[in-house]
């Protein structure tokens, strides 16, 4: 026995820890940090349950969709497609054939209308539902796929999959890649993404996104893409009321809130500028940028009253704050 031991860096549980104490191979105070060891690890569940344990479920993500204003077409179609994955793996399970179907994807929409927002929503949906084993997003544009030689732009685009393996590709503003025609080094990259959906369509989600009127032309100048990408998600500007609900969410998530004045002068110039904000500012996005420059403009106004300041007065954006260019 003491020869065995010779060869252990420490003792691997309770019984060997006496054997060393006995044996004068230890310390007792050692001896007792070692056995408050072994305890905690009796009770702790091994590494991988923790994490199997932590993982969030499909109701979860879902759960965060539908926490998101507005957007209730594309929140149905998610929900479908959450139904389709699972019937098809219960259909599995049963001995039936299974529909094989590809999921590769089309997003339409002005800027900051959610499209970035929910794509890694469905990286976290299908991962959940093992359809994806890691779920991460890997967002990308032309310049990120184009090279500037020949063979370089498979290159580069092959690498970019590479990456996204096991998660979502997100290929913003899709349509540059078909701009310059058919010498351009862009129908390469279309070549080479189209090839990776089909060989990956089990490790891979592919997501091609851009403004409606774009996407539009783009798919009218490819249409073999429809074949590979039959989801198509169209996402609505938001409306002024939308808007001010995302204003609302906005900064109740930074502790502050809108004055009775604010908010009704915010629907009413969202309401005056809709086109504006809809197709130049980027809809929430915009919301975001008014909000963050209100904020700054109230910690003036603050520290200029050289007064002690009440909660309320700490929380609260008045109408003043949306100074400048945002006002009307």
């Amino acid at each position: 026995m003491g020869d065995l031991m010779s060869l252990d860096t420490g003792p691997g549980s309770p019984e060997e820890v006496l054997y060393w104490i006995e044996a004068g191979r230890m310390a007792p105070e050692t001896a007792i940090s070692l056995f408050t060891t072994f305890t905690q690890s009796e009770q702790s569940p091994p590494r991988r349950e923790r994490l199997d344990a932590e993982k969030e479920t499909a109701d979860q993500v879902l759960r965060d969709l539908n926490r998101l204003v507005g957007l209730d077409p594309i929140k149905q179609v998610v929900e479908d497609i959450r139904a389709f994955v699972q019937v098809q793996a219960l259909r599995q399970q049963s001995g039936l054939k299974s529909n094989q179907q590809s999921l590769h994807m089309i997003f339409s929409g002005s800027p900051g209308t959610g499209k970035t927002t929910v794509a890694r929503i469905m990286g976290r949906l299908f991962q959940a539902l093992q359809v994806l084993p890691k779920g991460h997003l890997v967002e990308v544009e032309r310049a990120d796929l184009v090279g500037e030689y020949i063979g370089h732009t498979a290159q580069k685009t092959r690498e970019v999959v590479k990456r996204a393996l096991g998660g979502v590709l997100f290929v913003d503003e899709a349509y540059a890649l078909a701009r310059g025609g058919e010498k351009d080094f862009g129908k390469e990259a279309i070549d080479t993404l189209v090839a990776a959906s089909e060989n990956y369509r089990d490790q891979l989600l592919v997501i091609l996104a851009g403004y409606p009127d774009e996407m539009a032309w783009f798919l009218s100048a490819n249409p073999g893409l429809l074949s590979r990408f039959p989801i198509r998600l169209d996402f609505p500007d938001y409306t002024p009321a939308d808007l001010v609900q995302i204003a609302r969410k906005l900064v109740r998530e930074r502790d502050y809130l809108l004055s009775p004045d604010a908010e009704s002068n915010l629907h009413r110039l969202l309401s005056a500028n809709a086109d504006y904000w809809h197709k130049n500012a980027g809809n929430a996005r915009m919301v975001r940028n008014m909000l963050e420059h209100a904020i700054r403009r109230q910690a003036a106004r603050l520290t200029a009253r050289n007064l002690p300041l009440s909660r309320h007065d700490l929380m609260t954006l008045a109408w003043s704050d949306f100074s400048g260019e945002f006002r009307s």
